[in-house]
């Protein structure tokens, strides 16, 4: 049973693996039935997985800003998800912490026979991916997992997951072989929301606005742009030149709620010209 007062969970003291068990003490106690946390207690896998999803975005933020203090304590946040959900699959019995890290060590040796087999290191980086791929596809055969996007996570954003089915189609030749073709679809599919939004209902706007969306992250996959790291970015610039139109109306007695679309629109064009100043 559990024991909050055992001397391993007050001990900071030790390396990674003393502290990886001090981790395991802490997150047994606080799921314990009976003395537990009754938060940690009443929550399952689904209830953690959106916490999980919420750390992975605050370790690429940090990365991001290059923030390398946080990014330590975003890590943590991480690692504690994979133990909590290690946790729960014992108290289960579904798996355990040592079958999880022995999965994916396992999955890394097959992954790299190039590294930990017989293969040559002697190819490029295209071929090492274009290996990868050919063994993931193997490994999906093995689990029943025959069709083209089978094992493409439901879970991942939309954008991504858009560029690995329209990856995944593209290997079996489904994939317009011309960036052309691709921009003539962007231009069909922003008609259709157009007119969608004219004549039809909000379902079906919904459903065009997805279909540019996706067309849009296709177009992305062809220029070699990652969409998702596109759209944080010009997320990012936003908040940064929203904040110089605060800043500026600050500096006039103002806040914008006392301005209006006309002079934040001039500020805005101000610092959008002076960006691209400093860009040349």
């Amino acid at each position: 049973m559990p024991n909050p007062a055992d001397p391993i969970i007050h001990d900071d003291s030790g390396g990674p693996e003393h502290q990886i068990l001090r981790l395991r003490h802490i997150m047994a106690c606080l799921r314990d039935p009976d003395n537990g946390c009754p938060w940690d207690i009443e929550q399952d896998f689904a209830s953690i997985a959106p916490y999980t999803i919420e750390e992975a975005y605050e370790v690429a933020d940090a990365i991001a800003r290059a923030d390398w203090p946080e990014l330590e304590g975003e890590l943590g946040d991480l690692l504690l998800q994979t133990i909590y959900h290690t946790q729960m699959g014992e108290e289960a019995g579904h798996f355990s912490l040592a079958s999880v890290a022995r999965s994916i060590s396992d999955k890394m040796v097959t992954r790299h026979p190039h590294v930990f087999g017989p293969e040559s290191r002697d190819k490029s980086a295209e071929q090492q991916t274009a290996d990868w791929e050919k063994i993931k596809a193997a490994e999906r055969a093995g689990k029943a997992q025959g069709r083209t996007l089978d094992g493409v996570a439901m879970g991942l954003p939309a954008l991504t997951r858009a560029v690995k089915l329209q990856k995944r189609a593209a290997r079996v030749g489904f994939d317009w072989p011309d960036i052309s073709q691709v921009l003539a679809k962007v231009q069909e599919e922003a008609a259709e929301l157009v007119e969608a939004r004219s004549d039809l209902t909000h379902d079906d706007v919904v459903e065009e606005f997805g279909d540019l969306m996706f067309v849009m992250a296709n177009l992305a996959r062809h220029m070699g742009v990652d969409p998702e790291a596109a759209l944080r970015a010009t997320n990012a610039k936003f908040t940064r030149r929203f904040k110089g139109i605060e800043d500026e109306l600050a500096r006039r007695g103002k806040r914008p709620a006392e301005s209006d679309l006309d002079e934040m629109d001039a500020i805005w064009n101000q610092i959008r010209a002076a960006d691209k100043l400093g860009k040349t």
